[in-house]
């Protein structure tokens, strides 16, 4: 029975530290500025604090990316679309969420 009770004291708090917060504009500029994010098998994507992202699966692209009602917007040429995502954070984590629900999801890299 104990270990029971342990057990439930211990599962709130590791499903908490698995939630993803949904992050506001100023939250999505102080997460990414000046940031690499590794999305893993070598794609990896950087955010300037020039407002220029470099975006890296087998060969460079460059593109620029703006906040815009506390949502992550990128532009990447030729296109003059901007593409728009929500942002979320768990720890290392950041979820880049589209209008139809699918996610990416990138860990800060050093």
């Amino acid at each position: 029975m104990r270990r029971f009770a342990l057990i439930l004291m211990i599962w709130p708090g590791f499903l908490a530290a698995e939630e993803f917060r949904t992050l506001n504009g100023d939250e999505i500029l102080a997460a990414l500025t000046g940031q690499k994010l590794d999305y893993g098998e070598g794609v990896w994507q950087t955010f300037d604090d020039t407002m220029l992202t470099q975006y890296f699966s087998g060969r460079p692209s460059a593109g620029r990316w703006a906040v815009r009602e506390d949502r992550y917007c990128s532009l990447w040429p030729p296109s003059d679309l901007w593409a728009c995502y929500d942002v979320q954070q768990s720890g290392q984590t950041i979820r880049f969420v589209d209008d139809g629900g699918g996610t990416t999801d990138g860990v800060y890299a050093e």
